[in-house]
């Protein structure tokens, strides 16, 4: 099943992608676009679509909020076609310059990125009446980057949100990056959320603020277990935590709820 959506916020465009080869996707990715301006380009199953949706009028540049391959699957292809320069973080141009190992629901669900040279960009960018500020996000990945407009009060915030409270973390997420990270963002206005799977075009700073709350809140609950003494099958249990098990089998034990746990534990031996 394929899934293509255009949703309108206003200057701010958001294109809805998904793919699956059986029943509904079970995640769709957002690229947005605005003026000149492309932030992530979706996952390489879906290149066909977003090809034909920049030909009539291909961006300028193409902003990347990190190197996952929802977001970064066809920024190769849009550089080459259109001949246009991919920026982001240092880290995401390193993870990009060539093709990086990902796992097989990885390869179901999205497909694979192509290797892509990534312009590093870590200053305001102004073009077309648009002022972008990106800010170092790390927690979900060690690139993350969001990207501030101030003037319009936008923030298109890659993976940073997901949602007021979530369900699980991949293996390699931090969440003690990810509440600093939050923090950092918070200190700055918006009103406007353009999550990467779920915006949020009103009160998005709110819905930043309750994702904080949550992660601070789960933080406090598993570290005073764990400086009980308590390890992580026993704090689950004693929190009521549940595994997403069809979840976590999918991913090949890559994603789950008990990586949230593990998360505040490491923490705390750091």
């Amino acid at each position: 099943m394929r899934i293509l959506k255009k949703h309108d916020f206003g200057p701010v465009t958001g294109y809805e992608f998904g793919w699956s080869p059986v029943g509904r996707p079970m995640m769709t990715a957002y690229a947005f676009r605005v003026g000149p301006v492309m932030i992530d380009t979706a996952f390489s199953h879906v290149r066909a679509d977003v090809l034909d949706l920049m030909k009539k009028n291909p961006p300028e540049a193409v902003f990347l909020t990190h190197h996952h391959e929802d977001h970064s699957g066809n920024a190769g292809i849009l550089k080459s076609r259109f001949g246009i320069p991919v920026f982001g973080h240092r880290l995401t141009a390193r993870k990009l310059a060539s093709r990086y190992r990902i796992l097989p629901y990885q390869h179901l669900i999205w497909g694979a990125a192509d290797p892509v040279s990534v312009t590093t960009y870590e200053r305001r960018w102004e073009g077309a009446g648009i002022s972008l500020i990106p800010i170092h996000t790390p927690g979900h990945s060690k690139d993350h980057t969001v990207y501030l407009e101030s003037e319009n009060g936008w923030l298109f915030s890659g993976d940073l949100y997901l949602g007021d409270r979530i369900r699980y973390f991949r293996s390699d997420e931090k969440i003690e990056d990810q509440i600093a990270s939050i923090k950092k963002v918070l200190s700055f206005d918006f009103e406007a959320l353009f999550c990467g799977h779920h915006p949020k075009p009103e009160n998005g700073k709110r819905h930043l603020e309750r994702k904080l709350n949550f992660l601070e809140d789960f933080y406090g609950q598993v570290a005073a277990l764990a400086e009980k003494g308590m390890n992580e099958n026993e704090i689950m249990k004693a929190l009521h935590l549940k595994e997403d098990w069809f979840v976590r089998i999918l991913c090949f034990g890559n994603v789950g709820m008990k990586h949230m746990v593990r998360s505040v534990i490491r923490s705390l031996q750091n």
